[in-house]
């Protein structure tokens, strides 16, 4: 199994779209976050990933949430695996948990997307900076830092950035064990003093 990098993405990507194209799959529109997104803007210094996070599906200008993940797709998604020797779930829908449609993606995700087209059968929308740095946030504080932390460090937001997105990830977990995570987190950052703003 190899790491996925820019040229690997667009290569499995592009193969995904041949086979959906050739099997008569349907169309489909995904919105793709996380390592592969920053990776394919070129937003951050790390190169690899493991996996494509699919965060969401468009549906008639409508980013609803993509799970299930179609049984052909996964097919197919293994099929392109096996070809590249990526890892088993290479793509997957796991960062799109029922809490992000029920609270809500940050305001105007769908207005910062970049899309790119692999065939006739595939579109695939990666999020933008902005949105990866409330992402990006939500996630350090969920999971305890790690490699988005790193990403977050790497994205090198401002204050006004941090507070948007620290208020966002507040409506994702109201609790106060995640607020008191969140100001830990943000004194971390260099901007403790956002806490009295949440």
């Amino acid at each position: 199994m190899r790491s996925i990098n820019a040229d690997s993405l667009h290569q499995a990507l592009a193969l995904l779209g041949e086979l959906m194209e050739l099997r008569a799959h349907p169309g489909t529109h995904f919105v793709v976050c996380g390592g592969s997104s920053l990776i394919a803007l070129g937003l951050v210094r790390r190169t690899v990933t493991r996996d494509v996070d699919i965060l969401g599906q468009v549906e008639a200008d409508e980013i609803v949430s993509p799970r299930p993940l179609p049984n052909w797709l996964l097919t197919a998604a293994q099929d392109v695996r096996a070809q590249l020797g990526l890892p088993a779930d290479w793509l997957n829908a796991q960062v799109a948990d029922d809490t992000l449609f029920r609270c809500g993606l940050p305001h105007g995700l769908s207005t910062r997307l970049v899309t790119r087209s692999y065939g006739t059968s595939l579109t695939i929308s990666f999020i933008g900076r902005a949105d990866q740095v409330f992402l990006k946030l939500h996630a350090a504080v969920d999971r305890d830092g790690g490699r988005h932390l790193q990403d977050l460090l790497d994205l090198a937001p401002t204050a006004d950035e941090l507070l948007a997105a620290a208020r966002w990830t507040r409506t994702q977990d109201p609790s106060e064990g995640f607020r008191f995570n969140l100001a830990q987190m943000l004194t971390h950052l260099g901007h403790g003093n956002l806490a009295d703003q949440l």
